[in-house]
């Protein structure tokens, strides 16, 4: 099995700064980091695999009410603002059970790529280890 482990992975989730400026506030969650961001957007009664990933860890910033996150055996629905850390090798899934899509911003730390994603269970019969498919 290929070392998808080739950029560092923090353990923790990484500081997340909080500047104020006179016309309000900004949270800054990966300065000067090696880091990529994705907007998820999950439709209505669907899901993504139930997954996990050894080349990285990520920082999941609901976007949008409702939004259910599965961390291990704990799953929860979270409301807009939540950050959701996942470590590296954590299995986790982002659900829409309401009638509205929702978005989670996501911050990965490591090497981003689909080949690192093992699934342990998919909806859309896709291969259990990464083949550089979707999520």
């Amino acid at each position: 099995m290929p070392d998808y482990v080739i950029k560092p992975i923090p353990a923790e989730m990484p500081p997340v700064s909080f500047v104020e400026r006179p016309w309000g506030s900004f949270k800054q969650y990966a300065n000067n980091q090696d880091c990529t961001v994705s907007l998820m957007t999950v439709l209505p009664g669907q899901r993504l695999s139930l997954q996990s990933h050894t080349g990285r860890a990520e920082l999941w910033i609901v976007l949008d009410d409702g939004a259910v996150v599965q961390v291990g055996d704990e799953e929860s629905v979270r409301q807009a603002g939540d950050e959701v850390w996942i470590p590296a090798n954590a299995t986790h899934r982002l659900s829409c059970r309401g009638d509205r899509p929702v978005r989670v911003l996501e911050v990965a730390f490591g090497n981003w790529q689909q080949d690192d994603i093992t699934r342990y269970s998919d909806d859309y019969a896709r291969p259990m280890a990464g083949t550089g498919g979707d999520r």
